[in-house]
């Protein structure tokens, strides 16, 4: 279930030639260029590698994000899931100008969205009811002539001026030149982005691609307003949700007072409107192609719920420590799956101390860090450590041990028979 993903990011700079943004890209392959042919699953390919597998931080580095929409992506709640103060939605040429979209744009504007007008070339009647809410038009000076590049700016210029109280940026994208730059400047550009100054950056990284019975699972308890310990389980036999759910959570919620502890409380932070939507442009951005199991996640399935097992068995009324036993197992080999260190994938989770402790901390240092050292001495079958270990905590017993590892490995065997459909 492991795979490559990439990820164009194009700098977006000033006048003073500082960095104010990225438009980030489809990509789908290691090159700068893509074959879009479906303007929806390139948009929520976008969305999903920004907020679930890069994270918000690492794709953007504290910018503002412009993200294409097309008219089904736009008119759909699914836009919401994103964070207003962080993104700018390019609408793309392809969108019909009518009553329909300045309704759409009044809502979004109203909800703090920032818009703007993506390839114009030329500035129609249709545009005009959209300017009012418009915060940036993007001219492509690849296909104005050079000598209309100027009357169409003035032009711009004074209808924005003539319809709102604050001016709109423009942005000459597609800016290849040094000499189609200090021609843009000159005509009083704001903002400017094309190959002379950077050809878009691929990033890249793993995906876990989800199964999709365990999408359609997801989503149908959410449609039958499932209890949230419903969606903990469901979540917990699906451990690569589980950790894109913890990493969206982080995204959209920039400057989060409180570190997430648990799948459940990841679930309460995010809300089920917006858990619903992000389920949602998974199931665009994966194309709907089943996924087969993995041998690793399975060991992960297993290490979490060992894990989560030892804590009630030996602090049985403390449901709340078993769930950050869980998490703790479940991220224990984060940096298999993903192909980064731990120590550079946790700070993009926001993670409860206790947890980030045990993960990254000494096995002394902590009893949760003990347990996990417990954990992967049962898993490697190495009963001198295991009871070196069980030393440390005097109720434990090696048939419970025993017991405990039997059913943790029933139930990734059992989680795995599920994500294979």
């Amino acid at each position: 279930m492991e795979e490559l993903f990439f990820l164009g990011r194009q700098p977006i700079i000033n006048r003073q030639r500082q960095l104010v943004a990225y438009e980030l890209l489809f990509r789908d392959g290691g090159l700068d260029h893509a074959q879009v042919t479906d303007d929806l699953a390139a948009s929520a390919a976008v969305i999903n590698h920004t907020f679930t597998d890069l994270g918000l931080a690492g794709a953007l580095e504290g910018r503002s994000a412009f993200i294409n929409v097309n008219d089904e992506l736009l008119f759909s709640d699914l836009i919401e899931l994103l964070p207003a103060d962080r993104v700018v939605l390019e609408l793309l040429e392809t969108i019909a100008l009518n009553d329909e979209l300045y309704h759409r744009c009044a809502e979004l504007h109203a909800l703090g969205y920032r818009l703007a007008l993506d390839d114009l070339v030329a500035l129609e009647p249709g545009h005009l009811p959209l300017l009012s809410l418009i915060d940036v038009i993007k001219v492509d000076v690849m296909l104005v002539p050079f000598d209309e590049l100027a009357p169409l700016v003035a032009k711009l210029r004074h209808v924005a001026e003539q319809m709102r109280q604050r001016p709109i940026q423009l942005l000459a994208e597609k800016v290849a030149s040094p000499e189609m730059q200090r021609h843009c400047s000159d005509l009083g550009f704001d903002l400017f982005q094309g190959y002379y100054f950077a050809r878009p950056t691929i990033l890249s990284g793993r995906r876990l691609n989800p199964a999709q019975t365990q999408l359609l699972s997801l989503l149908g308890l959410l449609q039958d307003d499932a209890d949230i310990e419903e969606l903990e389980l469901a979540f917990k036999r699906a451990p690569n949700l589980a950790l894109g759910l913890l990493k969206l959570v982080n995204s959209v919620a920039c400057g989060l007072p409180v570190r997430i502890s648990s799948v459940r409380h990841a679930i309460t932070l995010l809300g089920l409107r917006q858990l619903f939507r992000w389920l949602q442009i998974l199931m665009f951005a994966q194309g709907g192609n089943p996924e087969g199991g993995d041998a690793l996640l399975h060991t992960v399935v297993c290490r979490a719920r060992f894990m989560e097992r030892l804590a009630q068995t030996l602090v049985p009324r403390d449901q709340k420590l078993a769930d950050k036993a869980f998490l703790a197992g479940l991220l224990s080999l984060l940096d298999a799956l993903f192909g980064r260190p731990l120590v550079e994938l946790l700070p993009e989770l926001n993670l409860n101390v206790e947890v980030q402790t045990a993960l990254l901390g000494s096995p002394h240092a902590s009893r949760m860090g003990a347990w996990l050292a417990l954990t992967v001495a049962a898993e490697n079958g190495d009963v001198l450590a295991v009871r070196q270990w069980m030393a440390t905590e005097p109720m434990l017993e090696l048939p419970t041990i025993n017991r405990i590892q039997v059913e943790a490995m029933q139930w990734s065997t059992d989680v795995g028979r599920q994500a294979v459909g």
